[in-house]
């Protein structure tokens, strides 16, 4: 083991890079010869490699096993969206634990774990946070974020912005350790990219395809390799920060990425992607460098994964984690430095949708219960169930009891991340959202968190980017269910497009069936065009966006307790009441 700094020594910066949507294959280290990821690569270069590094199918689930160590489960993330990606208070953080050894911690980019507090990111460990709390976002030129809870607009493309941030960040913070996280939301959808990068791409042959079979999109592979390539430059210049502080000898680096490839690409001849369980689904890179500690150019083919992250992290920097729960990951540092010795094997599990798949060293247990020979047959192309009958009788009661232990009894939501039962799989979330912390007395409800009724309905089939459209009469409304934690006054604001010709109609914003209300008139009109994006592929569920105005609608009090807070029209004089992005509330400090 390498020796942990002592007291009196400076510990380890650590610097975290978190891709959004990036596949294994999606980097020249890894094979990949129609893009160029220098920066990325170096990481790998100047460190260590784990050749088979498991994440989750999809992106809030990995994002929860990488803070706390433990499968996304346990800790209430079931989902992507409208509440189910929200991470249990009752849970420690990385970032907990390194801000108690006295780090200075700093997040900028997509969290994905919660947006209100306790679950917004100030409130999991990190000082400082810019960038946006939901799953995927609508905006990546000049985009609407949030600085520790209060709105901003970046400058730029949104890697760009969040880079500049962090990089700051690190220039603040560099005569103490800190711990930096940058969680990119690309090449996450929707397809928008500078020119500069794009021009790179638009008209590539594209030499390295999908496999056979998959249904591969030219133009999406185009732009995925230019926001990768943007990626990169990214990544290298806070690298090149690093340097020029004389910081790099004793910064931990690491890179990895949330999930398989977003679209049908080359995956080195994976099966799945995104979304699914397979091997192509769940397996990463991940390169670690330390220079003064880990050796350079080292592979380890042992199997790990998002759990082991917190662990091991928290091992190397001699940091002590400040949960009382029982982490699933283990400290990697004996495969990191070389050290020699037996190390067991293990069963690494990964779930979205009600389908489990299991891991071990050899085999691959999909979720229809084949066996593959992973190491004989990498591209899971033929099942030994048959074969080796004992091993995949096994495997199946270690999923069975895994199952059990995250999920209880409970039926587990089946389908492509759809379902109505209880557990995995965006299946509903019963947990109020929470109102009226004197920390953070902002609260942001969007649209995504809310619930439609009558003819209203989302802009976009993905609510993590939409709004309330298509309310017209009064028997439209929508709902949010709330907890609100402290008794007093808050000011109402409603952020809304509305044509100038239907400007006019009379609101009412009601708490418990009417125990609080606030009335307004939504005036003045406010309905700019959909802002054009530079999306270099139409989109599919994403909505395209406008800019949306305030409304305030005064102040309300509002008692202690948990409710149901109703937004509807009581007049309406034109054909439509306003499109809605979110009810702000904010508690008024005495």
């Amino acid at each position: 083991m390498p020796a942990m700094p002592s007291v009196a020594a400076k510990r380890p910066n650590v610097l975290i890079f978190l891709a959004d949507d990036s596949g294994w294959g999606d980097y020249s280290e890894n094979g990949n010869a129609n893009l160029k990821t220098p920066n990325i690569d170096s990481i790998a270069r100047n460190g260590v490699k784990l050749d088979r590094f498991y994440v989750c199918p999809v992106c809030s689930p990995t994002r929860a096993e990488f803070l706390t160590g433990r499968y996304h489960p346990r800790g209430g993330v079931r989902g992507v969206s409208t509440g189910q990606e929200r991470l249990n208070t009752d849970v420690k953080t990385i970032a907990d634990s390194f801000k108690a050894a006295g780090y200075s911690t700093g997040a900028f980019g997509k969290w994905h774990n919660g947006s209100q507090w306790p679950y917004h990111p100030n409130a999991r460990g990190f000082d400082e946070y810019y960038g946006f709390t939901s799953g995927h976002w609508g905006e990546y030129f000049d985009p609407p974020l949030e600085q520790n809870g209060q709105p901003v607009r970046g400058k730029g493309f949104i890697s760009d912005d969040l880079t500049n941030h962090a990089i700051d960040f690190i220039a603040k913070n560099k005569e103490k350790p800190f711990l930096c996280y940058i969680p990119y939301n690309t090449p996450h959808s929707p397809f928008c990219v500078p020119d500069e990068y794009w021009n790179r791409f638009k008209e590539s042959s594209i030499s390295m395809r999908a496999l056979e079979g998959n249904p591969e999109e030219l133009d999406e592979t185009r732009c995925v390799l230019a926001m990768m390539e943007n990626l990169d430059w990214n990544v290298g210049r806070v690298l090149k920060r690093l340097d020029e502080l004389a910081l790099r000898e004793n910064t931990i680096v690491v890179y990895f990425s949330d999930n398989g490839p977003n679209t049908w690409r080359w995956n080195g001849g994976m099966k799945g992607k995104k979304g699914q369980t397979d091997e192509g689904g769940v397996r990463s890179t991940f390169f670690i460098s330390w220079p003064t500690k880990l050796p350079k150019g080292h592979l380890v083919k042992e199997i790990s994964g998002a759990i082991d992250i917190l662990p091991t992290l928290a091992s190397l920097t001699g940091v002590k984690h400040v949960g009382d729960k029982p982490l699933d990951g283990r400290d990697l540092t004996p495969l990191l430095t070389n050290q020699k010795g037996i190390w067991p094997d293990r069963t690494i599990f990964s779930t979205w949708g009600g389908n489990v798949s299991a891991r071990t060293q050899q085999y691959r247990l999909d979720n229809a219960g084949a066996l593959f020979d992973m190491i004989a047959d990498p591209g899971q192309t033929k099942a030994i169930t048959e074969e080796k009958p004992e091993v995949a009788a096994r495997l199946v009661q270690e999923v069975a009891a895994w199952k059990k232990e995250m999920f209880g009894d409970a039926p587990v939501a089946k389908g492509k991340g759809k379902g109505k039962a209880k557990g995995d799989g965006n299946a509903p979330d019963a947990r109020p959202y929470t109102v009226g912390y004197a920390e953070f007395p902002r609260t942001t409800l969007p649209a995504r968190d809310g619930v439609p009724h009558g003819g209203v309905k989302r802009s976009a089939g993905a609510p993590n980017c939409s709004y309330f459209v298509n309310w017209t009469g009064k028997d439209d409304s929508m709902t949010w269910n709330i907890d609100v934690h402290t008794t007093g006054d808050y000011a109402v604001e409603v952020l809304y497009a509305c044509p100038l010709e239907d400007a006019g109609s009379e609101i009412e914003l009601s708490f418990n069936d009417g125990d609080a209300s606030i009335k307004g008139k939504v005036a003045p009109g406010w309905f700019p065009p959909l802002i054009d994006s530079q999306d270099r592929v139409p989109r599919k569920s994403e909505s395209y966006m406008r800019e949306f105005h305030s409304l305030s609608l005064g102040t309300m009090r509002l008692s202690k307790g948990t409710g149901q807070l109703l937004l509807r029209a009581l007049e309406i004089p034109g054909k439509t009441v306003m499109e809605v992005r979110s009810v702000v509330l904010t508690l008024k400090i005495p």
